[in-house]
């Protein structure tokens, strides 16, 4: 009985170090810094602000199918750790959104990380209370 508990000690310590959850090691960057807001403060903020940019990071089809109007679309797999050419202004606030908020918070600390300083991230276009152009 021993030796089989010990076996098992043994295979969690063992997991643990190696890890199992299938993510690769820049998923693990620490976080860097930006707002999270709902789509609803982003409306009223967008009320607000002047010169902001809006960043759809859905596919082109989904882009296709309905978006907020004056989006700018770059798809989350093209943006990796260099500044896309379509951002050059790295302390223009720009509102970051997906389908559900998922894409838009990895863009999102991605932006961050990259030295954009205004970053909001207001969730998913589902939540979206304004207008849809298609």
């Amino acid at each position: 009985m021993r030796k089989v508990l010990a076996l098992l000690l043994f295979a969690a310590a063992a997991l643990s170090m190696i890890g199992c959850s299938g993510e690769r090691p820049e998923d693990h960057k620490e976080q860097a810094k930006y707002r999270r807001i709902t789509a609803d403060e982003a409306q009223v903020l967008m009320q607000r602000e002047q010169d902001y940019l809006i960043l759809d990071v859905r596919s082109p089809q989904e882009f296709a199918e309905g978006h907020i109007p004056h989006a700018v679309n770059i798809p989350m797999d093209q943006i990796g750790d260099t500044p896309p050419k379509e951002l050059p202004d790295r302390s223009q606030t720009i509102f970051v959104y997906c389908v559900k908020g998922i894409r838009s918070m990895n863009v999102a600390n991605r932006l961050a990380h990259m030295g954009y300083k205004n970053i909001i991230e207001m969730g998913g276009i589902k939540d979206w209370h304004g207008e849809i152009v298609k």
